[in-house]
């Protein structure tokens, strides 16, 4: 970056200090992890000189043809490693392509029905400070109260009570698999589309070690990130009979022209995830993830659903008399990146919860295994036992580093 650091010496300063924090700490935000070099070439690549209105061969703008090349490359990867109908790779991040499917499919006023915030869903699930709750009618399912488990004769009670036009499954702090079987029965039963968001669990669904929507529902849209290890995207896959639909809410119905720089790198992440070493390594997520929260539970953390099927774990820390917020913050300084997060029935204000999400994909990205997990989940304790002792931080801290030292990270290089 020696062009930038002639130039804007404060931004190019920023950003170093931001690669040695990346590289001197354990990431454990289960939707941040770690591109390859390649991605990161492509997203910092000319394309992002181009406009390019439309779509591959129905361009607004001349001097296409290269960027009609690309993005027809990242449609049908998608495709190909999804086994879906029709993709769409020009959303800018995954809000706007729930959005676009909504836009696609629903009237204003329709009941749009996802798992509740609180419950470990999203906001753009029809969440009342979204305005997603705000255009169409919001409908939330929630988890039990003694497993924080869905419950699908709730949720099917629920939706032949208010008929909602869109079901919603995905989430963003529930730790265990969905059934997309049965949320596709109970769809069709109440005449409602599918909506499967599998930001969270992409790469796991394309490693193998969670169910697959493709089958089930209508719509299915992912981030390009998290798990699926990509630049800061999105993507809609869908049935081909909804394809020009979900087009037309994307282009022109939100946004403009697309981010030419991102939708190549999204075409070198599905290259990357199409490849046994992907494999393996979504396998390694979910190892890594069980064995980090068996370690807890022998450490007497209160895990919400008593564990994980995926790459994240919800802990409530009510026991342990410390806030989430009061712990993600005594955490960073030891090292150990977390966000604090609300648990289901959480008796606390969103902004300083009960607990706190982690999750493994960063870590297992630098090829941390089942044994680092296990010091991890030591370190957590130290720190939970100790919050204020900045003495006891900072030993945690040198040890953290000295771990990171040994698991290069992707795309950064030592220095």
């Amino acid at each position: 970056m020696d062009a930038l650091r002639r130039l804007d010496p404060d931004i190019y300063e920023l950003i170093r200090a931001e690669e040695r924090y990346e590289l001197d700490s354990i990431r454990l935000i289960p939707s941040e992890n770690y591109v390859s070099q390649a991605v990161l070439e492509a997203s910092g690549s000319i394309l992002t000189n181009k406009y390019s209105e439309g779509y591959p061969g129905r361009r607004y703008y001349e001097g296409q043809r290269y960027i009609d090349s690309i993005e027809t490359l990242a449609i049908e990867r998608a495709c190909a490693l999804f086994g879906a109908q029709h993709a769409n790779v020009q959303p800018y991040s995954g809000s706007p392509a729930n959005l676009a499917v909504y836009f696609a499919l629903l009237k204003p006023g329709d009941a749009l029905m996802g798992l509740a915030l609180p419950h470990g869903g999203h906001l753009t699930h029809g969440w009342s400070a979204s305005v997603t709750g705000a255009l169409w009618r919001p409908v939330q399912y929630t988890v039990e109260r003694e497993t924080h488990r869905i419950d699908y004769d709730a949720v099917r009670e629920l939706a032949r009570k208010e008929r909602p036009k869109i079901i919603v499954t995905g989430a963003t702090a529930y730790p265990r698999q969905f059934d997309f079987k049965v949320f596709a029965e109970i769809a069709r039963e109440v005449g409602a589309y599918l909506l499967a968001d599998i930001s969270h669990i992409a790469g796991l669904i394309v490693a193998g070690v969670h169910p697959d929507p493709i089958p089930y529902a209508d719509v299915v849209v992912t981030t390009t990130h998290k798990t699926l290890r990509g630049p800061r995207g999105a993507m809609i896959l869908c049935r081909r009979e909804l394809a020009d639909r979900i087009d037309r809410a994307v282009f022109p119905g939100l946004q403009g022209g697309p981010h030419n720089h991102t939708t190549a790198a999204i075409a070198v992440t599905l290259k990357e995830a199409a490849t046994p070493e992907f494999k393996r390594y979504g396998e390694q997520i979910v190892k890594n993830a069980r064995t980090l929260a068996d370690e807890l539970l022998a450490h007497g953390f209160n895990l919400v659903s008593g564990g994980t099927d995926n790459h994240l774990i919800l802990i409530d820390l009510t026991t342990k008399g410390i806030t989430g917020k009061q712990a993600a913050q005594a955490l960073d300084r030891a090292g150990i990146v977390c966000n604090y997060n609300t648990v289901p029935y959480d008796p606390r204000k969103p902004f300083n919860p009960s607990g706190i999400r982690i999750g493994t994909p960063a870590v297992t990205s630098r090829g941390m295994g089942e044994a680092e997990m296990r010091q991890v989940a030591r370190w957590i304790d130290r720190v939970i036992a100790h919050p204020d002792d900045n003495e006891n931080s900072g030993r945690i801290a040198g040890e953290v580093r000295e771990l990171c030292a040994r698991f290069p990270a992707p795309g950064i290089p030592l220095r």
